[in-house]
């Protein structure tokens, strides 16, 4: 679900009880698309310090106040340095949401050259691939915008410094705060269309999931396109007017929809068509919905979208190394492919032998000149043909056979050993490419980047990441319902350390069965695990591998003094002859991560 207006405008009244009166004490931008606002403000007789973060990324737009760091680059973009240079140590005098919009505008005091005191305001337009920040003067003329939008990129309206800021077309959509009965019912609940798209489509603001909210609450079917009776549409009214007035007195309730353990809709006002407050906490099975609610707008974004935006920004961060890994697996599946096809090919060595043999058994009866003969099988007892060259002898065809068998043996012994290797290779790639599915930060890609250089992947000169000096990466922390401290590999140098380095001989390891994923150790300190912590450690290595997809995972796991690591082996390869097995599902909810004070 995207930011509609309902929850812009949650959004909107929460930024102005924290922020109005508060001063720019912080400007950077993490994000080529982000920017982020340290803000000090004094509520209550108190000195609070708050961190707005706004992201204009054409994926997952967002504003919300977040109380973690981000990373501030060592070198700030041309964007930054000018809101730094107009709007740094200015006040925030108003925010407000023009005409029920995905719009925020943040009225900014500040002093000029001159030491007069002006207003500048940044406009934040949550619009999905066309949102942007924009900063305009008190004139309305546009001073900078993070995104620059020319005619050849839309044909609507330039966002470029120097042009007028114009607000984007609203395609004729109504404002619901001015919500009337009369158009309503006589013009609205008259369309010939599903009652939620005619809702969605009439007014700003409203979202496909707020108008099935609407009719939920009026208790009407959405599909009945047929007419309505009078009584439903004043119920309909009803249900609108009701949530209009609940926005405007400022009664929000922000929670997200649950199915299952998946998170699937959030707003600013209550899902009830979903279940009620506080049912998710309570569902006993992951087939359920419910809701859970939160104490502010901003908490409930975060919730929703953290995971996909960082999955997003690690996407765009690593897209050089995806593209290489996957050009790399391509290329050796396919070199794999036919190194196979040509070791099918050695299986008829074996017919050579036989013929070699056959001739030299029964060759004392065959005529000069022959083309063929006939013999029988002395291994199966039945009769073959041989093909023979006329022009050779006997003993020439007999020879010629056991020549093409032994180039055909070495053949066969040379490829084994090369698709093994091909083998080995494609599947460490595979892993590569599992650990770039769940790397969480720049650390983790500076493991895999240095992994891949040592592999002979990339060249030494590539080594330089975008961050001069990213966060170290460690190994992911859970812990077990009863208490034991279970580690989880991002990539595959984490897992030899993980598993060689950190862990004792008789803790346990798991690793999903005959497939890549992440090694996982469970610290046993000398004690026999409980059932539910070894489910728990499966279900982790199920969920950090490459089968994560699959409904059902089978995951190998034994004491870590039964793992051996080969001479020369690809870093993450293990081999083991002792072990156990179970199937489990991969799914970790419920399954505590531990988190470093």
């Amino acid at each position: 679900m995207a930011m509609d207006g309902i929850t812009i405008a949650g959004l909107v009244k929460e930024l102005r009880d924290n922020l109005i009166g508060g001063r720019i004490y912080k400007i950077y931008q993490p994000e080529v698309d982000e920017i982020c606002l340290v803000v000090k403000n004094r509520l209550e007789d108190k000195n609070i310090s708050e961190r707005l973060v706004i992201s204009a990324d054409a994926g997952l737009p967002m504003v919300y106040l977040s109380d973690k760091n981000k990373e501030n680059p060592d070198v700030a973009p041309n964007f930054c340095m000018l809101l730094r240079k107009h709007i740094g140590n200015g006040r925030i005098k108003d925010i407000r949401q023009p005409d029920f919009e995905r719009i925020i505008e943040f009225d900014i005091e500040h002093l000029d050259e001159m030491g007069d005191i002006c207003i500048k305001r940044l406009v934040v337009e949550i619009m999905g691939k066309h949102s942007n920040i924009i900063f305009v003067d008190d004139k309305g003329m546009i001073i900078d915008s993070i995104k620059h939008i020319s005619h050849a990129v839309s044909s609507v309206r330039e966002v470029l410094p120097g042009r007028n800021y114009v607000y984007p077309p609203s395609k004729d959509k109504l404002n619901p705060l001015n919500l009337e009965v009369n158009f309503f019912v006589n013009h609205i609940l008259a369309e010939n269309m599903p009652l939620d798209k005619a809702i969605y489509t009439a007014y700003t603001g409203i979202s496909p999931t707020l108008a099935n909210e609407i009719i939920y609450r009026a208790d009407i079917d959405k599909n009945n396109t047929a007419e309505l009776s009078i009584s439903d549409k004043e119920k309909l009214y009803d249900s609108f007017k009701s949530l209009m007035e609940n926005i405007v007195s400022g009664e929000f309730t922000p929670c997200i929809a649950y199915e299952g353990y998946i998170p699937k809709e959030f707003s600013s006002v209550e899902l009830s068509s979903y279940g009620n407050m506080c049912e998710y906490e309570a569902m006993p099975a992951k087939d359920k919905t419910g809701l859970k609610p939160f104490d502010s707008v901003s908490e409930t974004i975060w919730e929703y979208y953290s995971g996909k935006s960082v999955s997003s920004r690690i996407k765009q961060r690593s897209t050089d190394l995806r593209k290489l890994v996957s050009n790399a697996i391509e290329r050796t599946a396919k070199k794999y492919d036919l190194q196979m096809a040509q070791l099918a090919d050695t299986d008829k060595r074996y017919k050579y032998k036989l013929y070699g043999e056959l001739i030299t058994t029964y060759g004392y009866s065959v005529e000069a000149g022959a083309k063929s003969f006939e013999c029988e099988n002395y291994y199966t007892g039945e009769k073959v043909t041989i093909p023979l060259n006329p022009d050779k002898s006997v003993l020439e065809n007999g020879k010629s056979y056991y020549e093409r068998y032994n180039k055909l043996k070495r053949t066969y012994e040379a490829l084994s050993v090369l698709c093994n290797e091909t083998k080995d290779e494609l599947t460490y790639l595979l892993s590569v490419q599992n650990s770039l599915e769940i790397a969480e930060g720049e650390g983790d890609l500076a493991d895999i980047r240095r992994e891949l250089i040592e592999s002979g992947y990339i060249r030494k000169s590539y080594n330089k990441s975008k961050t001069k000096n990213p966060t170290k990466s460690k190994p992911l922390h859970y812990i077990s319902s009863d208490g034991y401290h279970m580690y989880v590999g991002k990539n595959n140098l984490q897992n030899d350390e993980l598993t060689f380095k950190i862990s004792a001989s008789d803790d346990m390891w798991f690793h999903a069965k005959q497939t890549t994923g992440s090694h996982v150790i469970v610290k046993c300190e000398g004690d026999e695990l409980p059932d539910k912590t070894y489910e728990e450690a499966a279900r982790l290595a199920a969920y950090y591998s490459s089968g994560r997809d699959s409904s059902k995972v089978e995951i190998d796991y034994t004491m870590r003094k039964n793992l051996k690591k080969p001479p020369k082996a690809n870093p993450g390869f293990v081999i083991y002859h002792t072990n156990y097995s179970m199937t489990v599902e991969p799914d970790i909810h419920g399954i505590e991560e531990y988190k470093e004070v």
